[in-house]
C-alpha cells in the first residue's frame, strides 16, 4: 500500500473531510496541520508544496502523486480501491 502524507489546515472543513476519507477506508496515513506548525516546519511544508506545483490545502500525497484538495475520486483510484 503507498504511503499516504498531508498538509492540512486545522479548520479546514475539507481537510476534515479528507482525513475522514482514509479513516473511514482503515489507510493509515500522516498528517501536519500547517496553522499549527511552527516556523521551520511551515517552511519546509511550503517548499515542499512548490515542487509539486501545489497552492492549497488538503495537499495529499499517495506514494509520488500529489492531489490537491479535497477529491476522493482521484484518492481512490490512486490507492486501488473498488468502489
Amino acid at each position: 500500500m503507498e504511503k499516504v502524507k498531508m498538509y492540512t489546515l486545522s479548520t479546514c472543513p475539507w481537510c476534515k473531510k479528507t482525513k475522514e476519507f482514509f479513516k473511514d477506508h482503515n489507510i493509515p496515513f500522516e498528517y501536519t496541520d500547517f496553522d499549527l506548525a511552527d516556523d521551520k516546519e511551515r517552511n519546509k511544508i511550503l517548499d515542499e508544496m512548490r515542487e509539486y506545483g501545489a497552492n492549497g490545502f488538503p495537499f495529499v500525497k499517495i506514494g509520488d502523486k500529489v492531489v490537491v484538495g479535497y477529491k476522493p475520486n482521484d484518492y481512490s483510484y490512486l490507492m486501488g480501491l473498488d468502489d
